[in-house]
């Protein structure tokens, strides 16, 4: 049933809820236009396996929106792993994203896998990707160019299926005006769909029935 059938059958007392990617995890959908053409939106980019942007002010439920978009896409039965890069250590970020190899740095006692091959054939979601040091970003793009990632300590190239959902409350086209702030060839691989949330002050009708719910 499309969200456009659904909000012109009723209107509920409650919000509407549907189920994301994990159990006992749900999107909550207010009353408001906004919020209808958000939903509509985002069950037409679901089914593509193109990059998206999420951009909105914090708050405006920039994860839920990734978690709904991956639910609806054809990878919901395959991970969907979620990457704050606003909290990654510098020391240790690379290992986090890439994973590393046996004896990379001194407490590398094993082979580890990172984000990108944990999630094989689901989604990555990179929450706050303004905040990713500029030898990430280098690194970030060559793994979407080509379809694979190398481990820190390794030289051999492992392939990777993933589709990419970035988020961010920065003004990233900003960032690369400034003098390259953040990479503008990243930018134009992960900004191929462009989704920005609404806040609340323009959809007031939501903030009642979203409050009784939590």
């Amino acid at each position: 049933m499309t969200a456009a059938v659904t909000r012109h059958e009723q209107r509920r007392s409650r919000p509407e809820t549907q189920s994301a990617s994990e159990p006992g995890t749900a999107i909550v959908w207010g009353h408001s236009e906004a919020s209808a053409k958000l939903r509509d939106h985002l069950l037409l980019v679901a089914p593509t396996n193109m990059s998206v942007l999420i951009t909105g002010e914090s708050g405006t439920g920039k994860e839920y929106a990734a978690r709904f978009i991956h639910a609806n896409s054809k990878r919901k039965a395959r991970p969907f792993v979620a990457v704050d890069c606003g909290v990654l250590s510098r020391e240790l970020a690379a290992s986090e994203l890439f994973g590393h190899a046996k004896g990379a740095f001194t407490s590398a006692v094993s082979d580890k896998k990172g984000v990108f091959e944990t999630a094989e054939g689901g989604t990555v979601f990179l929450d706050e990707i303004g905040n990713l040091p500029p030898h990430l970003q280098s690194k970030l793009l060559t793994a979407i160019q080509g379809g694979r990632i190398f481990r820190v300590g390794s030289n051999t190239p492992v392939a990777v299926d993933i589709r990419l959902i970035c988020a961010t409350n920065r003004d990233l086209f900003g960032m690369v005006a400034r003098g390259g702030e953040f990479r503008e060839d990243l930018l134009y691989r992960i900004n191929t769909i462009h989704i920005d949330l609404p806040p609340l002050r323009q959809r007031r009708e939501d903030i009642l029935p979203l409050a009784e719910m939590f």
